[in-house]
């Protein structure tokens, strides 16, 4: 199998306390990965790791052969909060690695994309939470990245913005091809949207178990396959004590 993404190996320590240990993980072109577990079990940090953006660590990453290297690295990332520049326009926000050059014809098919049509001159304090993380994620697709990295980004939302949030990702991934590796804490996000759930926990955290959703898509949130799947995911929570 072609690989995206491979992380080998994982340790990482902040100081002398251990957060993860000997964590290996892969990502396929088209494949969404989740990485479950509870809240300072070192989920984000893996994450960082994969974005290139903490590189104190011990292990290897490896970046598939035909993703570009450097800048524009073939990898978007979508954190927790917006992030978005307050005195730039929606439209400057979504087009932001590239300045006042920006590709106006692909910033606005992203708003199309993420249904803020005809909101590119609005400021960000003009918008909504979901609005703002749509941008966000627009942002993140700007650089046509093959690999989207996404960490809690639906988390500071209400529950029906979340699941509109969710089903965009989904729908946008499909589209353009892209492979996703999302951090998250909510197991009906986590089994929702993945082909496979890697569970996290311990002290310090390590791979628990891997979880396979073999279910065809659009997915129906009230699947009782999914129900299952999310029993098995608590069950082995409970049992590493990350719970």
């Amino acid at each position: 199998m072609n690989t995206l993404l491979q992380l080998q190996s994982i340790h990482k320590a902040f100081a002398d306390v251990r957060v993860l240990e000997d964590v290996s993980l892969s990502l396929a072109p088209g494949e969404v990965v989740s990485l479950l577990g509870p809240s300072g079990c070192g989920k984000s940090t893996l994450l960082r790791i994969a974005a290139g953006l903490d590189r104190a660590y011990q292990g290897d990453l490896q970046l598939g052969a035909h993703l570009p290297r450097g800048r524009g690295n073939g990898i978007g990332v979508v954190f927790q909060e917006p992030r978005l520049m307050p005195w730039l326009s929606v439209a400057q926000n979504v087009g932001f690695a590239d300045g006042w050059i920006a590709e106006d014809k692909w910033v606005q098919q992203l708003l199309r994309d993420v249904g803020l049509q005809g909101r590119g001159d609005a400021l960000p304090k003009h918008l909504s939470g979901g609005q703002a993380q749509r941008v966000a994620i627009a942002r993140a697709l700007y650089g046509k990245p093959q690999v989207l990295l996404l960490d809690e980004p639906f988390s500071a939302v209400d529950a029906f913005t979340r699941m509109k949030l969710q089903d965009l990702v989904a729908e946008l991934a499909a589209r353009y091809g892209i492979a996703v590796l999302l951090v998250t804490h909510d197991l009906d996000e986590a089994f929702y949207l993945s082909d496979r759930v890697l569970i996290l926990g311990g002290a310090p955290s390590r791979l628990q178990r891997e979880l396979a959703v073999q279910l065809p898509r659009p997915r129906d949130r009230r699947s009782p396959q999914l129900g299952q799947l999310r029993g098995e995911a608590l069950t082995e929570l409970y049992q590493s004590h990350a719970l």
